[in-house]
């Protein structure tokens, strides 16, 4: 199953290929995408994107997680974060939003279970 491609990206709006919603904040892995709403894991711009927020994703038997840290970069993340990733024996990028969705969508193209969280505004 392949990582779906993300169509398109502007503030506060993400499409994902062969989805009919529109997201504000998303995660995607192979074969799927949902809404990240950040109050199931009491998410905020500080301390930012918690091993909780990833779990899902990483469930989904990825090799890569790019984390979209915002158009303006507000979103944190902190190491504990990155640190549970490379425990799972995931390779993570960190990276401004439209940077992550650039960097996702070249991963997915070579065919790399890539898995992402990402968020659209600030």
């Amino acid at each position: 199953m392949s990582s779906p491609e993300i169509a398109s990206l502007s503030w506060g709006q993400m499409k994902v290929k062969g989805c009919s919603t529109t997201y504000k904040d998303c995660k995607v892995w192979p074969g799927g995408s949902r809404t990240w709403d950040w109050r199931e894991t009491g998410t905020n711009h500080s301390p930012g994107v918690q091993p909780a927020d990833l779990e899902e994703v990483v469930k989904k038997g990825v090799q890569t997680v790019v984390i979209g840290r915002g158009m303006s970069e507000a979103l944190q993340v902190p190491p504990s974060t990155v640190d549970y990733l490379k425990k799972h024996g995931i390779d993570v990028l960190v990276l401004q939003t439209e940077k992550a969705v650039a960097e996702y969508n070249a991963l997915a193209a070579q065919g790399v279970k890539v898995g992402g969280v990402f968020h659209s505004t600030c």
